[in-house]
């Protein structure tokens, strides 16, 4: 279990859920990783439901906004990265090639943010901290402990990502595919790996588990589908599981870091 007061500038700091259900949502991962909900009110009558352990914030669920239904975009996790600027790496974003979705704004005054779109497809958030630094807890039963890059071109992806973050993507030996493990101040910050065919560019979210049978059993009984696992890889296991709404996410059972 690691407790978090701030974060270096490029690294994942937030992961939070659109969704087409958020009450379902809130019960379904309530129900499996004992998550509490505190509705913070956003205005025009919704709600981002803070996603707590031992009042620590973990992570957010909200509901899709109009316009992503319209579009029939799918519930999805999102991958949150710190940074000092959000002004600062939205322009050196569109610099590198990349699409800004949505340019820098306030979120009221817990932070600053934007939505890139990589030139690969992939979509990131860009965080710059206000009254709210991410997770205050990470790497543990129910808390982000990884976040990992679905690519069709790992070497382009690689670059475009240590030239706006700042990261170091080195090679993962012993793997049957290529695999980069990317390196932020000093520490493991996630990965990337070669897209499979027809997989959309995307950062897979991963949650930390004691135990991951337990879970993917628990996710069953909850709605969830299994998409893939339990894998052993040898540091520990992982699966890839679907919520009742859509959305995919991976859980991780083994060491983790402090």
């Amino acid at each position: 279990m690691a407790e978090r007061t701030n974060y270096a500038p490029g690294t994942f700091s937030w992961t939070d859920l659109n969704t087409t259900d958020q009450d379902g949502a809130k019960k379904f991962y309530g129900g499996l990783f004992g998550w509490e909900a505190d509705d913070q009110p956003v205005g025009d009558g919704m709600t981002y439901s803070m996603m707590n352990i031992g009042g620590k914030p973990v992570a957010g669920i909200s509901l899709q906004m109009e316009m992503q239904r319209q579009a029939g975009a799918p519930p999805a996790w999102n991958s949150y990265v710190t940074v000092e600027s959000a002004d600062e790496s939205a322009d050196l974003a569109t610099k590198l090639g990349a699409n800004v979705i949505a340019p820098p704004f306030d979120v009221m005054d817990v932070g600053r943010m934007a939505v890139i779109q990589d030139p690969q497809g992939g979509f990131v958030m860009i965080w710059e901290p206000k009254l709210h630094i991410g997770a205050s807890l990470v790497n543990a039963h129910g808390a982000l402990s990884w976040n990992e890059l679905a690519t069709p071109d790992l070497d382009a992806s690689a670059g475009f990502y240590t030239e706006l973050f700042g990261w170091q993507a080195e090679p993962l030996e012993g793997m049957e595919f290529p695999y980069r493990v990317i390196q932020n101040a000093g520490a493991s910050n996630g990965g990337m790996r070669p897209s499979q065919p027809n997989e959309p560019t995307y950062w897979l979210v991963y949650f930390g588990t004691d135990d991951i049978d337990a879970s993917l059993a628990k996710s069953t009984e909850l709605g969830g589908t299994t998409l893939m696992g339990p894998m052993d890889i040898g540091m520990g296991k992982i699966a890839v599981v679907q919520d009742p709404q859509g959305a995919a996410f991976a859980l991780f059972a083994g060491d983790f870091d402090d």
